[in-house]
């Protein structure tokens, strides 16, 4: 059982790679979502910039502004007290040179209360990876599947070009990354990754072989509209659930029997 009275840090995770103890990253955008994922003992909540498609009903990542990030980084950081709270980098921050990055991820560090932020890139953002890092904010890379890059990529799709991957995380981890989210990439190449890392990977539908595994809330627990990942699995079915009591709560009040006698004040 997870130590739910201490605060998860990167050390922690960086010694559950070397003892070889999976752990978990889930993503949070609010209050309700924040404290249940810390009480049931997650150790790494992300406040993504999926936000954007989850929350408003966005067809990407790319609308997700560093406002839009504060805000939601800072609720969940008040509802979180154990796990590691981990704030995306928007689009297009990592690319407007060091100092912008460095700028951009104090004020989500000081602003939200995270301890970390996470930025998508290759191995073109080492020196932002390690400009970010050397500011002694923590730093977590992001390759294969990259959102923010989905129009470049040609879709979200599984990315299978093994030395460019390798490159990429070892150039994220090199510059000081202290964990690599890999998505949609082989499990074969994750585990080649994983095996070469000095620090944790964590995958999103990349097998069974990474250090740690991370989902998006709405997704594990069958609150999302359209499609779903294959590498997903739902483990309840909320929409059905919220579905079902709306429709009940509606026809209550239509043939008048609600509120009753125990809803009615005085």
């Amino acid at each position: 059982m997870p130590d739910l009275a201490r605060r998860v840090t990167v050390l922690d995770l960086a010694a559950a790679k070397r003892d070889r103890r999976p752990f978990t990253m889930v993503t949070a955008y609010d209050w309700p979502t924040g404290q249940l994922a810390d009480a049931a003992g997650v150790d790494c909540v992300l406040v993504g910039d999926s936000v954007a498609m989850v929350v408003a009903g966005r067809s990407s990542t790319i609308p997700a502004t560093l406002e839009q990030m504060i805000y939601h980084g800072e609720i969940v950081s008040r509802a979180v007290s154990r796990a590691l709270v981990v704030v995306d980098l928007p689009f297009p921050l990592q690319h407007l040179g060091v100092r912008t990055a460095v700028e951009s991820s104090a004020r989500l560090l000081k602003e939200t209360g995270c301890q970390a932020v996470k930025l998508e890139g290759t191995a073109g953002q080492a020196d932002i990876i390690a400009g970010i890092a050397a500011a002694g904010i923590p730093v977590m890379g992001h390759v294969g599947l990259r959102p923010q890059a989905v129009h470049q990529l040609g879709g979200y799709r599984m990315q299978r070009d093994l030395d460019r991957l390798m490159a990429d995380a070892e150039a994220a981890a090199h510059a000081g990354a202290f964990a690599v989210v890999l998505e949609c990439v082989p499990q074969e190449a994750a585990a080649t990754i994983t095996r070469s890392l000095s620090v944790p990977t964590v995958g999103i539908g990349a097998g069974p072989h990474c250090d740690g595994q991370v989902l998006v809330m709405h997704d594990l627990i069958g609150l999302s509209s359209g499609r779903v990942p294959r590498f997903v699995r739902a483990y309840a079915d909320v929409q059905a659930t919220v579905g079902d009591a709306l429709a009940r709560w509606r026809r209550d009040v239509e043939n008048r029997s609600f509120p009753g006698p125990d809803e009615t004040l005085g």
